[in-house]
């Protein structure tokens, strides 16, 4: 999950800091880069980071196709379209 570790730093957080403003320890947020995070915790860091949930895994300028709002992934070559998520908060 090297894109987030890049948003934090984007974002002029250290990893501790990030931990702290989602409620867990920086090792916990270590463990979870280094797994398979749930898409509840990829919300929580999208919104602790200010950024819609795709931009964990990409930039914007990653973000082309022949359509728009398409992504491809950087490790199988697949395209996949992005839908912007609305809540009711």
């Amino acid at each position: 999950m090297d894109r987030i570790k890049e948003l934090i730093k984007e974002k002029g957080m250290t990893q501790e800091q990030f931990a702290s403003k989602l409620g867990v320890t920086r090792i916990s947020v270590v463990k979870t880069l280094a797994g398979n995070p749930s898409v509840d915790t990829l919300r929580k860091m999208a919104n602790v980071l200010g950024v819609p949930m795709w931009q964990l895994f990409a930039t914007k300028d990653e973000v082309i196709g022949e359509q728009s709002n398409t992504i491809t992934c950087p490790k199988c070559g697949a395209r996949f379209k992005l839908e912007e998520e609305t809540t009711n908060d």
